[in-house]
């Protein structure tokens, strides 16, 4: 029993031994990326940016993998892109390719057969193409317009690509994060592009979530409590936004506070608006995240915001909710 135990801390060991020795062999790769980028690159990242149609990848094998997930990555930050099977493409598939399109190859060696028939048809019909590859002697490198060569490093088992395709994505990623400072792409252009998912919801704005218009539980501060109630119940939100004849906001009354009241045995019908309301409702801007206006109400304790523009915070636009953040899976 000593001995089968001993005999898996070492099994356990080695192991760690071997993936670190894979991890350092891909961290050294990397680094070898970075200290290789140059003049080409910046040519790389002007070309994509301006590019007036679309950027499509394509790849062999792990190479075809990478290329793969590279599109996804430029489509999601603003640069429309998709990836072509190099397979396919010898059977129709070239016809996806338009004059205005940008290709990106990508292969290790430069050679792959099944990429030679998209290079000759690149160069015959003078689309433009960018070659992530490792050697310069290569085809793909040679018949490239903007090359982008990558260090030859040492692939962690010596049988398989895993040193050279981590060296692919990471100088992928770096293409899609360039341009997509360069296009200026922020958070609010992404969540237009990622409506769905966790990640998009976190990304809506209180615009994106506000209720407007009609939605909204406006009173006027010279109207009895009496009248006042029709709109609360009809509004059925829990609170009423209280607004001079100039239309801006200068109070609010929420049920809350008509429940306190009530229970001093207060007739509230006979009363104006303006006598009960809470002076100064706290708003927020509509380009704020949403995720900050349910952080203000957990902190605030309250359960609904004022919407206003920049311009004039006293100008109610919209109001937000608790339960509609909570309904929109915002967090």
């Amino acid at each position: 029993m000593k001995l089968h135990l001993f005999h898996l801390k070492m099994v356990k060991k080695n192991f760690n031994k071997i993936a670190k020795n894979v991890i350092d062999l891909e961290i050294e790769a990397l680094k070898k990326v970075k200290n290789s980028l140059g003049k080409s690159f910046n040519e790389a990242i002007e070309t994509i940016k301006n590019c007036q149609s679309k950027v499509i990848l394509c790849g062999v094998g792990k190479s075809g993998l990478i290329a793969n997930k590279i599109a996804a990555t430029l489509s999601s930050v603003g640069t429309p892109s998709f990836y072509l099977s190099a397979n396919d493409s010898s059977h129709g598939d070239l016809g996806s390719i338009s004059k205005k399109d940008i290709l990106i190859l990508i292969s290790n060696s430069g050679e792959t057969s099944e990429l030679k028939n998209i290079i000759q048809y690149a160069n015959r019909n003078k689309i433009l193409l960018i070659g992530i590859v490792s050697k310069k002697d290569s085809v793909l490198y040679k018949s490239s317009d903007i090359k982008l060569l990558i260090p030859k490093v040492t692939e962690a088992g010596g049988i398989i690509p895993t040193s050279s395709t981590i060296s692919q994505l990471s100088l992928g990623d770096a293409l899609a994060i360039a341009t997509m400072k360069q296009r200026k792409f922020n958070k609010k252009d992404f969540s237009r592009l990622h409506p769905a998912g966790t990640l998009g919801a976190q990304l809506k704005t209180v615009e994106d979530i506000m209720l407007k218009n009609n939605a909204i539980p406006f009173v006027n501060e010279n109207v009895k409590m009496k009248e006042a109630l029709k709109t609360l119940s009809s509004k059925k939100l829990g609170f009423l936004l209280v607004r001079d004849k100039k239309k801006l906001t200068k109070g609010i009354i929420t049920d809350g506070e008509l429940r306190r009241f009530t229970q001093k045995k207060q007739n509230l019908h006979n009363l104006l608006v303006k006598q009960i309301m809470t002076k100064n409702p706290i708003g927020i801007d509509k380009n704020e995240l949403a995720a900050k206006a349910l952080s203000i109400m957990n902190n605030k304790k309250i359960t609904s915001l004022c919407v206003f523009n920049k311009k004039n915070k006293y100008k109610t636009i919209g109001v937000v909710h608790v339960h509609t953040i909570l309904q929109s899976n915002i967090s």
